[in-house]
């Protein structure tokens, strides 16, 4: 073990997000599973041990522990399909305290488009799982994250920062809504029933849609969706017909490359009549160049805002709360955190008082009783524990004294493991 503590200034963040970058720019910094799987795997043979990335349709950014902003930034443009200058354009480092502000902020939802995004927890969550399964995530980034997981839920049941449909999804229906006042007689083409494409189908519903058909590459998973609210589905090969029929078209798959095509358009073409596309998709799943044609009104997610809300509002009055929660966390992080100064001693403490007893027991287990042994061994056990208890104790209340720690240390004669490089 190193003699070095781990400090809040060993962590940092780097990433670009929707605050600076436009959405052109976050799909060329956007990684899919097998890319951020590769990121990992080759900043663990590089030496790093606590890292996790995250990539959603507003950002991608990586969180890891004793790195430098400048080897993320590297291993970021390596994996992704940016480059340097573009990260030096759009992108942000923070290191130490902001950089863990800036990951408590972006799990709370304070850091999102849709102020209280309930869904970039979890986004955040399976990040964290994924590194996890990679082995990739140390001790101190996992207690750090049941800190950030523990404000998200006193944020939602100590305010109202998660009052409303505070997603995306949400959003992206309210635009169609603006746009035609009402959704009751329009035909609506919902591509994608993955989990922003379910949300978005209930609030479609919820906000008075009553002719939706679904479309699903896996048409299985269109219906199980449809079933549920009695809706048609169809297949992925008449896309383009159901585009053409279509009033409001809104996509939100995975797919790496445009779903919607110009060529998708051509019947569309041929009979024209106004349509809403929405893309909720990072890379975009609607082409651009569709956007180009006279009766399309086509929106991706920068177009996208909860400001005009009155939800969104009550939201708004509750930042400075969830701040003093966000606080409050970092805090208690922080001491745990530097209780972890004193762990080597602690170790090493126990580790003597049980060498001590092994070696008296050792000497004196001849001249007792097999039928005793046992209770002997117990109750030596017991008598040690209980007087290292208190000096553990002395130490975990004198954290930051180096004093106490090396008193500790002389009177005991105790050996910490030094640093490698020492």
């Amino acid at each position: 073990m190193s003699v070095n503590p781990p400090k809040i200034s060993d962590f940092c963040v780097v990433g670009v997000n929707h605050w600076e970058a436009t959405i052109d720019i976050r799909e060329r910094f956007s990684l899919s599973e097998i890319q951020k799987k590769e990121l990992i795997e080759a900043a663990l043979r590089e030496g790093l041990e606590s890292l996790f990335v995250v990539s959603t349709c507003n950002r991608t950014e990586i969180f890891a522990q004793n790195v430098s902003p400048q080897e993320l930034i590297r291993l970021l443009v390596a994996y992704s399909n940016a480059k340097l200058d573009e990260f030096h354009n759009y992108g942000f480092e923070k290191e130490g305290r902001p950089a863990v502000q800036h990951l408590f902020q972006l799990s709370v939802g304070l850091d999102s488009q849709i102020l209280g995004d309930v869904q970039v927890v979890n986004q955040v969550k399976e990040a964290y799982e994924f590194a996890s399964n990679l082995d990739a995530v140390g001790g101190e980034l996992h207690r750090l994250m049941q800190h950030i997981f523990r404000a998200h839920k006193r944020s939602r049941n100590e305010t109202s920062l998660g009052e409303g449909a505070a997603t995306t999804a949400y959003a992206a229906v309210k635009f169609a809504v603006e746009t035609f006042d009402n959704l009751a007689d329009k035909d609506i083409l919902l591509v994608g029933t993955g989990k922003i494409g379910k949300v978005t189908c209930k609030n479609l519903i919820n906000l008075g849609a009553r002719k939706l058909t679904l479309i699903n590459r896996t048409r299985d998973r269109a219906e199980f969706v449809a079933d549920k609210f009695d809706l048609e589905v169809a297949d992925m090969e008449k896309l383009p017909e159901n585009i053409a029929e279509a009033d409001l078209i809104i996509v939100a798959t995975g797919a790496q490359q445009p779903v919607v095509t110009l060529d998708d358009m051509k019947p569309s073409i041929l009979n024209p009549s106004f349509k809403v596309l929405v893309d909720l998709s990072v890379p975009r799943n609607i082409d651009p160049e569709i956007g180009d044609l006279k009766f399309v009104d086509l929106a991706n997610m920068d177009f996208l805002t909860d400001v005009t809300d009155e939800a969104y509002r009550r939201r708004e009055e509750t930042i400075p709360i969830v701040k003093k929660i966000i606080d409050d966390e970092l805090t208690d992080y922080q001491n745990w955190l530097s209780k972890q100064k004193v762990v080597p001693t602690i170790k090493a403490l126990t580790s003597k008082f049980d060498t001590i007893r092994e070696d008296e027991f050792e000497f004196f287990k001849n001249k007792i009783s097999d039928t005793d042994k046992d209770k002997v061994e117990n109750l030596t056990r017991r008598i040690v524990n209980k007087i290292a208890a208190y000096s553990i104790e002395h130490l975990r209340d004198h954290h930051e004294s180096e004093q106490v720690t090396q008193v500790v240390h002389d009177m005991f004669k105790l050996e910490t493991q030094k640093k490698d490089n020492e």
